[in-house]
């Protein structure tokens, strides 16, 4: 557990630092001092997480149910779909239905159509429930990280981001864990597992309800465009900000590279006639750096320039992927995983954390939706890429890889900007407590 020992810092005009006199942010300090909802809200990326495990046990519940090997990869296509849909869709709701209601219905929906997985008479209908769970589970992301930035003082930003980081790879790390002994529990079968993950969506809605502001950022829509010197809303004011397109381009082209260690990697591992234990160790060497020290290392990177520290990221994980084509055998697996992975955890809650505050307050859930439908769009097309380049290209499809790393870098030291503390918020998270319903102070 981190300190919370708390060190003065100045703000220097290029790092998340409010002003003179705030403090760094700690992990125990950032987590104690935020308002319910914001725990709330970490707690559900968590259980979104562990939920989740719907996707790994997918191609098993099919293969049970007597469907072929293309129905099964039909179906796998139309998940992804569904998830890369519902991060759009996901800022939308957000905006228009409030944060607490946007989340109710993502792990509502979740819940019931998970369960109805068991009961769809037809493929065709499985198709359409599989493509629906996985689109509303994806909603929840965009209103859950609004809420995050509407709550969260400046200066913690980065922090509280890599809090919710530290959410999702823990849950995912544990859902196939948590699906396991489900389906042992069931004896080997699909019905306490689909149900329980039904139950566990469920709960959190309800407590979401219970906890969650209605709205959060709730000035006028006039308002908030005069204030913010912009007109027009929706996706297509994001689209009209260039440079933040750029950082979409960059966070797509960061994601597929990101996503060659599951797709290109055993493909090339195999074709090089290395064992399967290189392959583990690589994959089990990376989720124990992420979970053990994101959140420590992130104490000192949220002191950075934010341009900085994602132009960093996201070339030490390109730098990580060109290792792998060294001809030294198994160490270009483990010392290229190294080198991605210090790049993750260095940049990850940074460029998780830009999109909150890269444009006008009013568009902050779309600004979000669009980074996380890009970033889902990435790691989606991102090992076709890799696997079609691998069987034209063979070794050489790693420093071709590592072009899109390249480029992530250069778009992103160009798009991100600077930005304005916001009038509104506080370096006292306590003030936020006042905005959660009656239940949450209770």
């Amino acid at each position: 557990m981190a300190s919370d020992t708390t060190a003065e810092a100045e703000d220097t005009g290029t790092g998340t630092g409010t002003g003179e006199g705030t403090q760094r942010a700690t992990v125990w300090g950032t987590f104690r001092e935020a308002p319910l909802p914001v725990k709330t809200v970490l707690a559900g990326v968590l259980v979104n997480r562990l939920s989740g495990f719907l996707q790994v046990f997918l191609v098993l519940f099919l293969t049970a149910k007597g469907y072929s090997d293309g129905n099964t990869v039909l179906a796998l296509g139309v998940y992804g779909a569904g998830a890369v849909a519902g991060s759009l869709i996901g800022g939308t709701l957000a905006d228009r239905l409030g944060v607490r209601n946007a989340t109710v219905v993502s792990m509502g929906s979740t819940s019931v159509l998970t369960a109805a997985l068991l009961y769809v008479p037809s493929f065709p209908a499985l198709l359409t429930v599989i493509a629906l769970v996985s689109l509303g589970a994806q909603l929840f992301r965009p209103a859950s990280a609004t809420l995050l930035a509407e709550l969260t003082a400046e200066n913690r930003q980065v922090m509280i981001f890599a809090m919710y980081r530290f959410g999702l790879n823990l849950g995912a790390t544990a859902a196939p864990l948590v699906g396991f002994a489900l389906y042992n529990a069931g004896g080997h079968g699909y019905t306490l597992l689909f149900w329980g993950e039904a139950v566990i969506a469920l709960v959190y809605a309800v407590f979401a309800w219970a906890t969650l502001p209605a709205r959060v950022g709730s000035a006028p829509a006039g308002a908030a465009a005069e204030r913010d010197g912009t007109s027009g809303g929706g996706y297509a004011a994001v689209i009209r900000d260039r440079r933040y397109l750029l950082y979409l381009i960059a966070a797509f082209c960061h994601a597929a590279v990101y996503m060659q260690y599951l797709s290109t990697l055993p493909l090339y591992m195999k074709d090089e006639g290395l064992a399967l234990f290189w392959y583990t160790l690589a994959v089990s060497l990376n989720g124990f750096i992420v979970i053990a020290f994101e959140l420590l290392l992130t104490k000192l990177s949220q002191e950075w320039p934010l341009k900085v520290t994602i132009g960093l990221g996201f070339a030490l994980v390109g730098a990580g992927v060109a290792f792998y084509g060294l001809p030294i055998g198994p160490a270009a697996v483990i010392v290229g995983t190294l080198i991605w992975s210090i790049g993750e955890i260095i940049g990850g809650p940074a460029v998780f954390a830009y999109p909150a505050t890269a444009g006008p307050t009013r568009l902050r859930s779309r600004y979000i939706g669009s980074f996380q439908f890009m970033f889902g769009l990435g790691t989606a097309v991102g090992p076709m890429i890799g696997s079609w380049l691998f069987l034209r290209l063979d070794g050489l499809v790693w420093p071709v890889v590592a072009m899109g790393s390249l480029l992530a870098t250069v778009f992103g030291l160009i798009a991100v900007r600077r930005p304005e503390p916001s009038p509104a918020k506080t370096a006292d998270p306590v003030r936020a407590e006042a905005q959660a319903p009656v239940a949450a102070q209770v």
